[in-house]
């Protein structure tokens, strides 16, 4: 196991290199720069601008400047935050966004599990259709309509929760961000472990189970839902790394700092450094719980083995 890990953490680095590669390019090519602005500056100020964050050079000089920089964990500073490094930025966003993530995560689960299993249970029933509905329109809703339609019903008309902001982290202002993080999730997992246990309860050892009189709770608690699990646990990989990287969406509706909200304010900024940074950070995040998710696979599936 210990070999595996360490092949696929050391594979991960062409991976890694590639990605930096083609979104420090991609970023050139786009139009406009950090410094153009609708009163533009004075020659000998831009001028001095570019020369202090090297962007006076040649591309390929400047990659190789970049590249050597992040050799030695510096992700360079902010083109417009100008007293703040990327580190700085993405420190301090980071842990709101996976504060969180990791809560409408964990919310999804529960929820998509239990409707799932319910669902499942009662195939072919009302109970069923209306999940299966439910998730389809969870799905097909995007996060773009669901934010400022909680944010305009519980934070403006009837004012029971803050409309937008941090809040130091405040369960209340964390509801609606994380509800909104969480629906699309939840229609997902739903619809995963519905079409898995309905499989997993025809398979040949839950009648076996069954056959030996083992409690209903058991038998679909333990080995139903084990084998169910394994969709949803290849869909959490990427779920995973994107909700615990920050909502683009979802962090600027609500005003929340984290980097999915400095994700779009580089971009629209050309804030090379902070755009890679943010770049950088869901590589790692969507590596890294590819691995879990590969390991837990083994961990619920005793057929497979990495050895």
């Amino acid at each position: 196991m210990f070999g595996y890990v360490l092949r696929r953490l050391l594979g991960a680095i062409p991976t890694l290199f590639v990605i930096i590669t083609l979104s420090f390019f991609l970023m050139r090519v786009a139009p406009g720069g950090p410094f153009d602005r609708e009163r533009a500056l004075e020659a000998k100020v831009l001028e001095n601008l570019n020369r202090v964050f090297h962007l006076d050079r040649p591309l390929w000089e400047q990659y190789l400047y970049y590249l050597g920089n992040l050799m030695r964990g510096d992700l360079g500073p902010s083109f417009i935050y100008r007293d703040f490094s990327v580190q700085q930025l993405l420190g301090s966003g980071l842990p709101i966004s996976i504060q969180l993530g990791g809560t409408a995560l964990l919310l999804a689960l529960f929820v998509g599990s239990v409707l799932g299993t319910i669902a499942a249970l009662r195939q072919n029933s009302l109970i069923d259709y209306g999940v299966t509905a439910v998730a389809t329109f969870g799905i097909t809703i995007p996060n773009f309509v669901v934010a400022p339609l909680l944010s305009l019903i519980f934070g403006v008309w009837f004012g029971l929760l803050p409309a937008g902001g941090w809040g130091n982290g405040a369960p209340a202002n964390m509801l609606l961000p994380v509800i909104t993080l969480a629906l699309p999730q939840v229609a997902i997992v739903a619809r995963l472990i519905r079409g898995s246990m309905i499989e997993a309860l025809r398979s040949d050892h839950v009648r076996t189970a069954r056959a030996y009189g083992l409690p209903k709770t058991m038998v679909v608690g333990v080995h139903a839902f084990r084998a169910a699990c394994l969709p949803v646990v290849s869909y959490l990989g990427p779920a995973a790394a994107a909700l615990l990287t920050g909502s683009v969406v979802v962090e600027t509706i609500f005003g929340l700092p984290g980097i999915g909200r400095y994700f779009v304010q580089g971009a629209l900024n050309r804030d090379y450094t902070l755009v890679m940074g943010t770049v950088i950070i869901i590589a790692v995040f969507v590596v890294v719980f590819n691995l879990i998710v590969d390991l837990l696979y083994a961990a619920l599936d005793p057929r497979v083995r990495y050895d």
